[in-house]
């Protein structure tokens, strides 16, 4: 099969990035959630190393008290929503300006799999916006929102109707459905596209359904990362699948490089269905410090 057209390597571009957060004058600083959505926890974030997260999951917007439930419907009562359904409506009034002091009262959780996950926030009350946009006026068992940033102290009982989870300060949300994702993978050349689109959704599937994946390890950071910024794993499954291999695991281990930095290699293992010899091909990834990127492409990976 022909694939010279296609660079595996090649990082994705973000799926419909918000504009990340300025750093604060004279350098990062310690997070601390915007005011008004958790009083409680600004200035309690645990010292030491910073706690990554890079998760994929999906974030919906909640009523954390009965007195922003009952404001939000004096203003549902004062627009125009004839013809709008209840989501439509909720999309409609926190997308408009003069309603972000409502969007920084509702409770914004991330449910990973179905799981509630994280309590999420911003660190500056401006960054709101990054919540709002990843609503959508009709959403889809196939969204998928990428959070990225800092896990803090579990919520107080007070901040989410009860909700007691771990509090996640972002600083990036991408957010998309499935299908612009995996159609914005390159296409081998000659590739069917319903074939190659199989191969990519399957994959992308299992990334999801690795157990316990809450995208808070190293190990989960790396490989949710490869999953929305990394073609080369979709096109070698591919070009695999046509050879007439099964897509036997998808492993995450330390690499033998790493000395001072965190470098990882997500190492996937193919078995030839007839003959049953294995292949493994993996490729490098630094997750340091909150953003992971690529440290060296595609290549056969081979036991030591």
């Amino acid at each position: 099969m022909e694939t010279e057209t296609v660079n595996p390597s090649t990082e994705l571009p973000p799926m419909a990035a918000a504009p990340p957060s300025a750093p604060p004058p004279g350098g990062p600083t310690s997070p601390s959630p915007m005011p008004g959505s958790c009083p409680t926890c600004v200035g309690v974030m645990p010292a030491g190393p910073p706690a990554y997260v890079y998760a994929l999951g999906r974030i919906e917007a909640r009523f954390p008290r009965l007195s922003v439930e009952k404001e939000f419907a004096q203003v549902v009562g004062r627009g125009e929503t004839k013809g709008k359904t209840d989501t439509e409506t909720f999309h409609s009034v926190l997308s408009k300006p003069e309603n972000r002091y409502l969007a920084r009262q509702l409770c914004w959780v991330m449910t990973i799999e179905g799981l509630e996950t994280y309590i999420l926030t911003t660190r500056a009350i401006t960054d709101i916006d990054l919540l709002v946009e990843s609503l959508r006026a009709s959403p889809d068992r196939m969204d998928v929102d990428v959070v990225i940033g800092v896990k803090g102290p579990v919520a107080p009982s007070d901040l989410c109707n009860g909700l007691m989870l771990p509090i996640v300060v972002c600083d990036q949300i991408y957010s998309f459905d499935r299908d612009t994702l995996l159609k914005a993978i390159p296409r081998p050349k000659a590739a069917p596209d319903e074939e190659f689109g199989k191969t990519t959704r399957e994959v992308f599937e299992q990334i999801l359904q690795t157990a316990d994946n809450a995208g808070a390890t190293d190990e989960h950071r790396a490989l949710n990362y490869a999953a929305v910024r990394f073609p080369g794993f979709y096109i070698k499954t591919f070009e695999k699948f046509a050879a007439g291999f099964s897509l036997k695991s998808i492993d995450v281990r330390p690499s033998r490089l790493a000395a001072a930095r965190k470098i990882l290699d997500v190492v996937f293992s193919y078995t030839n269905r007839q003959t049953w010899v294995t292949e493994q091909w993996f490729a490098r990834f630094d997750v340091t410090e909150e953003f992971p990127f690529l440290v060296s492409p595609l290549a056969q990976y081979f036991e030591r």
